[in-house]
């Protein structure tokens, strides 16, 4: 069987070859009646468009290198489906990766998406505990767009979250309901992502004129046990406290079990001595079958795989773009716990 030509398109629609591919490629402005001819003709022949020898001709490519370095971590994996979401929409594919923590499993991962001819790569960081890119990243020589959930001292195209305004917006909140005795839960000392949070929450009892108590932040390793360890022991030493900022989903749950063991119950009535407000700083869906539900700053994770995708679009489209930083804020949701 004769395989499908674009001339053979081209005939069947009436109109020039070039037009055809003009249309294939979304380029030029053609009316929408010839667009309709040539994608009936399309239909009618059962023409299959090679997108990989159009881009070798062209010398384009249409597809993303995504380097996702840690599947346990919800965030990640949250913002790579909205990226891979967003650029397939644009007519994009993308190649997943999930080298080792070393740069020779980075420098292999690069390797090969330039051996596939890849246009970009995109990059979901995934240690909060370095201001610092690994050094196959950094000198990658290929558009490159970074997504980090802490602040990079990089110079390059970054979209992160703000974690000093989200902590900061939750004690804002805890302080405008009412509590004056509020506590930070979770987080390892050396996590970058704590120590912002820590920031934004320091500077919101500042701004209201509360004082700022070093044994009301402590750090604990991740895990629902040594959160409700550190729980119970701050709310043993200091039943004043109220309300509860929880670095993590297994912070939230941790804190929600010490709170139970010093015979406190959760809730938002300030005026209940025996209840503790929490709130959380991710997307708590899928531990809110828990009663009460959680309140929780959103970490805005889908809008961060969109402005990731469109970001690497431009970079692709303009080369000389100026390095781009994109903050993105998150949204408080309140619900039953605060």
């Amino acid at each position: 069987m004769k395989k499908v030509s674009i001339i053979d398109v081209a005939k069947l629609a009436g109109v020039s070859v070039s037009t055809v591919s003009l249309v294939l490629r979304q380029k030029g402005k053609i009316s929408t009646a010839t667009i309709e001819k040539v994608q009936q003709a399309i239909d009618t022949l059962g023409y299959v468009h090679n997108v990989a020898a159009a881009n070798l001709r062209a010398n384009t490519s249409n597809l993303i290198g995504l380097i996702l370095r840690d599947f346990s971590d919800s965030f990640s994996v949250k913002v790579m489906a909205s990226t891979v979401l967003e650029l397939e929409k644009q007519g994009y594919m993308v190649f997943l990766s999930q080298p080792l923590n070393d740069s020779d499993s980075l420098e292999r991962c690069l390797l090969s998406f330039k051996q596939q001819g890849v246009a970009g790569v995109i990059y979901l960081a995934s240690d909060a505990t370095t201001s610092r890119l690994p050094t196959p990243i950094r000198t990658c020589p290929l558009p490159l767009v970074v997504v980090s959930q802490s602040l990079l001292e990089e110079e390059c195209n970054l979209v992160m979250r703000d974690n000093r305004q989200a902590a900061s917006l939750a004690t804002r909140y805890l302080i405008e309901r009412g509590h004056r005795s509020i506590a930070y839960i979770g987080g390892a000392e050396n996590s970058l992502i704590r120590q912002q949070r820590l920031a934004g929450f320091r500077s919101a009892l500042t701004q209201y004129g509360l004082v700022t108590r070093e044994e009301s932040t402590p750090a604990c390793m991740e895990g629902t046990h040594a959160a409700s360890h550190a729980t119970r022991q701050l709310l043993e030493k200091n039943n004043t406290i109220t309300a509860l900022l929880c670095h993590s989903p297994d912070a939230m749950i941790g804190s929600l079990s010490g709170i139970h063991h010093v015979g406190r119950t959760v809730g938002k009535d300030v005026f209940l001595t025996q209840q503790v407000a929490l709130i959380g700083f991710e997307d708590m869906l899928h531990v809110n079958l828990t009663s009460p539900s959680f309140t929780y700053v959103s970490s805005a994770s889908e809008e961060t795989g969109r402005q990731a995708a469109s970001l690497m679009i431009r970079k692709i489209k303009e080369p000389d773009l100026l390095t781009q930083r994109i903050t993105l804020s998150g949204q408080l949701v309140t619900r039953e716990s605060a």
